[in-house]
Order: C-alpha cells, then sequence, then structure tokens
C-alpha cells in the first residue's frame, strides 16, 4: 500500500514540477534555436542521436537542478522541436536565454541559429521551352517517369485533376515517403502521382504556443503549393483554362513523374526550423530534386537553412532547384545565391493577354488586359481625360470608357489606374510607352493598355466623332509576342552577397503569368466585390521560374542517371538560350522604357533550354570536396564549415576560391586604387567530355570594353569519351571599372558544329556584402 501510495505521491511531484516550470517559463522568454553538435562526442552508452539530444537538453533545463531524472527528461522531451537526421547535426529546440547558455558550455555543442521566418517567393510555358511530344528531353527522359520531385510548400490540394495518377508507372521501389493523415487528408488521397504528403510545424507552434492552425495536414490553404507543383510535374489536364484566358492542354514540365510535396509554409507563419526537418525528411524519404521556392535575405551560408540542407542534399545527390527571389530589379537583391544549388530567375513568356476595343468607326484596336468580369460591353460611350489625374473630374464621368494618357512610368500609370478605377466608370484605357505593364492590367477592373500609336487612332476617332464609343471584347490570349523571353522586373539581381565568388543567379525560366493548378476553395480574384474561384491560377514570380528548372532537371536526371547535380546544372548553364525570338540579345525591362541587353546578374547564362542540355558535349563537375576548398578559402571558419558540411572535420589544407564551375564572375572594385593600375583575374576549369569520343573543341570569347579576355590553352582535343581537360581564363583590367556590370561569353565550339559550349562571364565594380 504504502509502495503504491509512494508512486502516486512521485507522479503527482512530477505533475508539480512540470507546472512550475511553464509557470515560471512565462516569465522567461523562449525561442526556437537549430543546434547543431559534434556527433564524435556523443557517448557509446546511447543507442543514438535523439536520445544525446534528449540528454543534453535535460542537463540544461531550467528546472534540471529541482527535479526528478525523469521530470527533466519528460521537460526536454517538451521542449526538443526536431532531430535531425541529414540537413544538420543536431536538432531544434525552445529554449530560454539561460538554458542556451548553458547548452553552449556541453560537450558536443558546436553552435546555434535563432529560429528565422520565411517567406515563399501551364498551358504554353512547355511548348515555349520546346517540349512538344516530339522534344528530344521528353523522349529520352520519358516524360521524366519514376522520377521524384519533391517540394518545401504550402502544401497540395490532392484533388486537382494534375494529380492524376493517369498514365503513371508504379511507385519506386527506392520511396521510403508516405502519406501523413491529417486534418481533412487521409492516405487514401495519394495514388501514383503524388507519393508523399508530410507536414511540419512544431517550430511554428513553439514560436507561437496560442496560435491556432486552420488546416493542420499536407491540404493547401494558401495555394503557392499546388501551383509550383503542378507546374513542375502535373499531369494532363485538357482544356485548362483561367476564365478563358490561357485555354489548352495544361501538364507540368516532366509529366511522368512523382510529385512529395512537405508542407512547411502556413498561413500562420514560417520558420527555419520547420523547413530544415521537411528537407531532411525529404532526403530520408528518397527524392530525386527538390523544388524549393522560398528563401532569406541577408544571411550568411552557415546560418542559411537552405543552405544547410541543400548541402546535404547534394551529398546524397539530390537536385536541388531555387527561386532567386523578388527584389528586382536592382543588383544584390538575390537570395539562396548557394554556390551547391541551381538559383532561378524569372522571365517572360510569349504570351500575352489582352482585350480588343472596336471604335464607333470600326477600328479595331488591340491592348493588353487581365480583366475576369463580363467577356465583353458593346456600344459604351468613350471620352478622353488626358493625363487623369483629378478624381473629383473622373466621379462625375459615369457609366463611360475612360482613355488616360501621359503615363511615362511606372508610378504615373499606377496613379492613373488607381483613380479611374475608383470613379464607378465602366472601363479604362490607358496610353503608355512604359512596357513592364504586368502589375496594372489587374483582374476586378477592366483596364486596356495600348500603345502610343493606337492610343493617337483612339484619342483622333474621339476628337473628330460626335457620340464616340466602343465595343470592349476581353478574355484575349495573344501567342507568339516578340520579343521574348524578357527579364522581369521583380527577378532579384546578382551578385550574391552570401556567396560573391560564384555567379548567381544561374539560369532564367518562365516565370511570368504562369497558369497552374489551383485550390478550388481558395478566391483567385474578385468581380464587383463577388469572389470568384477556379482549377487553375495565374501567377508570377521566381516561385513560378524555380519548378520550371526542378522539372528540367528531374528529365535530365531520368536521361542521365549517372550525372551530378553539378552536371546536371552545368547542363542547363552552358546550353540556354541568350537570344530572344527576335534574334536579338535577351533584354531586361526593369527600369521603365530604358530597355537594355539583359547580363548575367540579371539572367544568368539565360533562358532555359531542356532539349539543348539533354546533350551539352561538356561539363563542368564540381563535388563536395570542392566545395569545402571554395568554403575554406572565404572568411568562415572552421567551426562554421562544419555546420555546412555537417562533418565532425574539415580539411582546409587545399583552399581555393576558384570553383570549378560554369559561369565567371570577376570583380574590379578597388576604390583607392590608383587610376592606372591594372589587375588581373584568373580562373581555372576542367571540363568532361559527355558527347562523342574524339572531338576538339576551339574557344572564342566576346569581346568585353575595358577589359582584355584570353583563354589558355584555346583549343581542347579529346580522345576518350569522359575525358577531362583544363583551360585558365584571364582578365586584365583597371583596378576599378568605369561601368557598374561589363559582360561577355565564352564559347567552346566544337568542329563538328553540334556543340557550342557556353559560359557567361561578368565584370563588376560592386561590392556584395550582407546587410
Amino acid at each position: 500500500m504504502a509502495t503504491r501510495r509512494n508512486v502516486v505521491l512521485h507522479k503527482l511531484w512530477i505533475c508539480f514540477i512540470i507546472f512550475l516550470y511553464f509557470s515560471t517559463e512565462s516569465l522567461s522568454q523562449t525561442d526556437n534555436y537549430i543546434v547543431h553538435m559534434d556527433l564524435s562526442v556523443m557517448p557509446k552508452l546511447f543507442a543514438g542521436q535523439h536520445h544525446w539530444y534528449l540528454s543534453t537538453l535535460a542537463s540544461v533545463s531550467d528546472v534540471a537542478g529541482m527535479s526528478t531524472a525523469s521530470a527533466a527528461t519528460l521537460t526536454a522531451s517538451s521542449k526538443l522541436l526536431y532531430s535531425y537526421t541529414h540537413v544538420v547535426n543536431g536538432f531544434s529546440a525552445s529554449l530560454t536565454p539561460s538554458e542556451l547558455e548553458a547548452l553552449k558550455k556541453s560537450p558536443g555543442y558546436v553552435s546555434s541559429i535563432k529560429d528565422l521566418p520565411v517567406k515563399h517567393d501551364t498551358t504554353h510555358s512547355l511548348e515555349y521551352l520546346g517540349l512538344t511530344p516530339q522534344s528530344a528531353v521528353w523522349t529520352a527522359s520519358n516524360y521524366g517517369d519514376g522520377v521524384i520531385i519533391g517540394l518545401v510548400d504550402t502544401g497540395v490540394w490532392p484533388e486537382s485533376e494534375s494529380y492524376s495518377d493517369h498514365g503513371m508507372s508504379e511507385i519506386p521501389e527506392t520511396w521510403r515517403g508516405e502519406c501523413e493523415v491529417g486534418a481533412q487528408f487521409n492516405s487514401s488521397l495519394c495514388n501514383k502521382k503524388l507519393i508523399g504528403a508530410r507536414f511540419f510545424n512544431k517550430g511554428l507552434i513553439a514560436k507561437r504556443p496560442n496560435v491556432t492552425i486552420s488546416m493542420n495536414s499536407t491540404r493547401d490553404t494558401e495555394g503557392h503549393g499546388t501551383h509550383t507543383s503542378s507546374t513542375a510535374a502535373g499531369n494532363y489536364v485538357e482544356g485548362a483554362s483561367y476564365f478563358g484566358y490561357a485555354t489548352g492542354t495544361a501538364s507540368g514540365v516532366a509529366p511522368r513523374a512523382h510529385v512529395a510535396m512537405y508542407k512547411a509554409l502556413w498561413d500562420e507563419g514560417s520558420y527555419t526550423t520547420d523547413i530544415i526537418a521537411a528537407i531532411d525528411q525529404a532526403i530520408s524519404d528518397g527524392v530525386d530534386v527538390l523544388s524549393i521556392s522560398l528563401g532569406l535575405d541577408g544571411v550568411p551560408l552557415n546560418e542559411d537553412p537552405i543552405a544547410l540542407a541543400s548541402f546535404a542534399a547534394m551529398e546524397k545527390n539530390i537536385f536541388v532547384s531555387t527561386s532567386a527571389g523578388n527584389e528586382g530589379p536592382f543588383h544584390t537583391t538575390l537570395h539562396n545565391g548557394i554556390p551547391w544549388v541551381l538559383t532561378v530567375a524569372a522571365g517572360t513568356l510569349d504570351r500575352d493577354f489582352g482585350a480588343v476595343l472596336t471604335l464607333g468607326n470600326g477600328v479595331s484596336i488591340a491592348g493588353s488586359s487581365f480583366y475576369l468580369g463580363s467577356s465583353s460591353f458593346s456600344e459604351v460611350p468613350i471620352v478622353f481625360k488626358d493625363g487623369c489625374h483629378t478624381k473629383s473630374e473622373l466621379i462625375k464621368i459615369g457609366p463611360k470608357i475612360v482613355v488616360c494618357e501621359g503615363a511615362f512610368d511606372g508610378n504615373d500609370l499606377s496613379d492613373q489606374v488607381e483613380n479611374v478605377s475608383s470613379a464607378n466608370v465602366t472601363a479604362g484605357v490607358f496610353i503608355t510607352n512604359f512596357t513592364d505593364t504586368e502589375g496594372f492590367i489587374g483582374d476586378g477592373f477592366p483596364v486596356v493598355i495600348v500603345s502610343l500609336k493606337d492610343g493617337k487612332t483612339i484619342t483622333d476617332y474621339i476628337k473628330n466623332s460626335n457620340s464616340p464609343q466602343a465595343t470592349a471584347e476581353f478574355r484575349k490570349t495573344n501567342l507568339g509576342i516578340k520579343p521574348a523571353p524578357r527579364v522581369t522586373s521583380y527577378s532579384s539581381r546578382g551578385p550574391s552577397a552570401s556567396c560573391p565568388l560564384v555567379m548567381k543567379p544561374d539560369i532564367m525560366a518562365p516565370g511570368s503569368l504562369i497558369l497552374a493548378a489551383w485550390p478550388q476553395s481558395i478566391e483567385v480574384g474578385s468581380n464587383n466585390s463577388h469572389p470568384l474561384f477556379s482549377n487553375f491560377n495565374i501567377l508570377s514570380g521566381t516561385s513560378m521560374a524555380c519548378p520550371h528548372a526542378a522539372g528540367v532537371a528531374a528529365l535530365l536526371r531520368k536521361a542521365h542517371p549517372d550525372w551530378s547535380p553539378a552536371a546536371i546544372r552545368s547542363a542547363m548553364v552552358t546550353t540556354a538560350d541568350t537570344m530572344d525570338n527576335s534574334m536579338e540579345p535577351i533584354k531586361d525591362i526593369g527600369f521603365g522604357n530604358r530597355i537594355i541587353p539583359a547580363s548575367p546578374l540579371d539572367m544568368g547564362a539565360g533562358q532555359v533550354n531542356p532539349n539543348n542540355a539533354l546533350d551539352p558535349g561538356l561539363i563542368y563537375d564540381v563535388n563536395a570536396t570542392d566545395y569545402v576548398r571554395l568554403l575554406c578559402a572565404t572568411n568562415f571558419t572552421e567551426k562554421q564549415i562544419q555546420v555546412i558540411t555537417g562533418s565532425s572535420s574539415t580539411d582546409c589544407s587545399n583552399p581555393s576560391n576558384d570553383l570549378n564551375y560554369p559561369s565567371f564572375i570577376a570583380y574590379f572594385n578597388e576604390k583607392n586604387s590608383p587610376s592606372n593600375l591594372t589587375i588581373v583575374r584568373e580562373f581555372h576549369r576542367t571540363v568532361t567530355n559527355v558527347g562523342e569520343g574524339i572531338c576538339s573543341y576551339t574557344a572564342s570569347v566576346t569581346p568585353m570594353s575595358g577589359l582584355k579576355v584570353s583563354v589558355m590553352p584555346d583549343k581542347l582535343e579529346f580522345k576518350t569519351k569522359y575525358e577531362k581537360l583544363s583551360y585558365k581564363l584571364t582578365i586584365e583590367g583597371p583596378a576599378l571599372l568605369d561601368k557598374t556590370v561589363t559582360f561577355g561569353y565564352l564559347d567552346w565550339a566544337d568542329s563538328g558544329g553540334k556543340h557550342v559550349v557556353r559560359s557567361p562571364i561578368a565584370a563588376t565594380s560592386l561590392s556584395p556584402e550582407l546587410s
């Protein structure tokens, strides 16, 4: 009886201690931390890492000294968020300041990073990229059959037709993932297309203990994850459209690839602890490609969860595609400037959406529009109001079409659209030569944007007519628009502040006005204050470009299963298109009407070309040791490198800041140097012949203003397939360039005319630094 009584008292004591702990804890602010541990220090008595981490947490708990061992263990379990396996040698936990300080003195402690919030940044885009049933890369890869693409995002809407498993092969035997049960989501919703679905929010809940998760499952309540995953690998859906825009058959870039969704981005907030846990699980599950349309700004590589997680993925031969960010058009705004991932910029398609305005005299004018309301209206009075700057005058107009002119930049146009749309008129027609109009064509108010030439036709008609009127027809989709592609204004630019020695972004992919699957319960727009819903949505961003590139990587992984992630990236970079569809250099529309050629710091090597990437001729390969040598040559400490690589030891005996990358960036930014001082930048590269056995390549370099560029040797003679040969590229120029960016290209052309292996070269006076 006494023994039984003692057990009861013991349990009550434990409960009291835990109650006391959480009561006092409210007085001492906790926060989430990602803790890196040295596994070589783990005592052998522990069965595994998880138990060691629990024991370590129990030993530093604020109540450890006043409770029993079992109480401390219970407390440690409540504080431990995740034990990581691949991405980090360590764990994440919710700690008070005193617990963190105690932890720093524990055996095996390496470092800790505070949990940070994270932000997340098609019917025709495939044809535009050259992906048709007859295309070489779809044929060689069987449309990505058997490849598993994992996405860390907002979840998935499994009922979408894009996740139908019609025509899909069986789930690969190597797959170790699962379909996790949660709110409005059961395992039967997965199939041979959507083969995995997991969710991660322990970090979010620890950060915000009183939060209510609206949908505690992998089900998508925001739409972003459904859109990105179907862009990468959605199945075929006939008759897809967005209220009549972009009508056609929708599919992902790799329509026979499998999809695994890891939900770590939530309406209620997103944190790095959950992101790392998601990627850690994706590695364990056996994905082949990861698509990550999110990132953090202004953090060094050793504190960037995407950098840490993607290094572990790279070591497991997993290709990682990331978005460059949406903070353009200014330089050094890029995130995910990580040497071992693909960083993707966003470009336009050769498609736009519009309306046709037919004047009372029968003349028809085509303009840009994205109105979701009535498909047309007839014989409406039309008036011209110059700059449309006076709201009080516009409000008096009533049910008429208002024509405005004089918008020479984005600010003017924004003011005009705002004034007219709030004036309760029928529609607005805006005459401008401003080219970056995507953000103004809207969906809730009928906006039509026309050129200066067409605008004059409209205003002449109005001035010469006694009772001018017009008819408008919306929901027009126009293909073959020239020039395209162009670099979007929002796409973040390089160079990378987190790793300036490697040129970023790597590549550009379609990111503007992309049609893809959407949750049917989530509003896509409105018409007269009434919400609109659709099974597809059209979105823009580097978030949309990233899964395009991930899909291409999946095709290449299937076609070349022996290629490393670096080899796949090299193939995409060196075969990219630098010319638009009017056979002019791709332009940058980020600075209004000042249309200029896009530099590699804007678009990377150019627009991804999947069919060319299938057979690149030569590749630039890189392994984990090469990346470590690069880190050793920078300002990272041995402990910081250990955090990135997850290794207990670091060999920095042979550091090199010259990574075998398929692009070049040189800095001429020594501001206090004599004006006549000349400096030389040298780059050493090794290429592997993946084309014909016996072949030769000859180098040529685009002239770069103010710089002397040379290649030695300028001819490479390969005797066998997979043979490696090396060369040196030298750039000589002033210590301080007089231009922000000067760029060109190194071409290696084979004697048979089959391959041109092109690498971008950027020279800059910028000095990228983390803010």
